[in-house]
């Protein structure tokens, strides 16, 4: 099957995985662009999951502070090297995780975290469970599942705070 480069062009704008890559995921979805998205969704997943058990080492902290002053975040985001941690595609990660802290205010960081006695759902207070800010159509841990696929290397919150004033 022939595939166009204008698909191969979609696929690669809304996944950013190489040109090779969607190519290849475009014939095995038969031209299907959505299908070739899942599908590198898919390969994503799978990568984050072998990568799960490397040690992160580096990585950043970011800050967001809400336009009133009133409220902010700090975030620290771990990665396996210093050549990612100093991507602006990981920094943007980072800060994009602290605002999404000031917006959802989430009190725990996985569901692992969360116990039956706590006042809500996970998807509700557990950041890495709750829909992400940006795109709800994903979760917090699906975007940073997709870096990891981009990036190659594992990716993980080490830890977040979020303060407001009067709280």
């Amino acid at each position: 099957m022939e595939i166009s480069v204008e698909a191969v062009k979609e696929v690669r704008a809304q996944t950013s995985a190489g040109m090779l890559d969607c190519k290849k995921a475009l014939q095995q979805a038969s031209g299907d662009v959505n299908g070739a998205i899942e599908a590198l969704r898919q390969k994503g997943f799978a990568m984050a999951e072998k990568r799960a058990s490397r040690a992160v080492s580096e990585g950043v902290v970011a800050a967001y502070l809400h336009h009133n002053n009133r409220v902010g975040a700090l975030v620290e985001l771990n990665c396996e090297t210093d050549f990612v941690a100093r991507t602006e595609e990981f920094r943007r990660l980072a800060y994009d995780i602290a605002m999404h802290v000031v917006a959802a205010s989430p009190s725990y960081l996985s569901p692992d975290e969360f116990s039956a006695d706590c006042n809500g759902s996970p998807e509700d207070i557990c950041l890495l469970a709750q829909p992400y800010v940006r795109d709800p159509s994903k979760t917090v841990a699906d975007v940073i599942t997709e870096t990891i696929a981009r990036t190659g290397e594992n990716i993980r919150i080490g830890r977040f705070a979020r303060i407001e004033v009067g709280c």
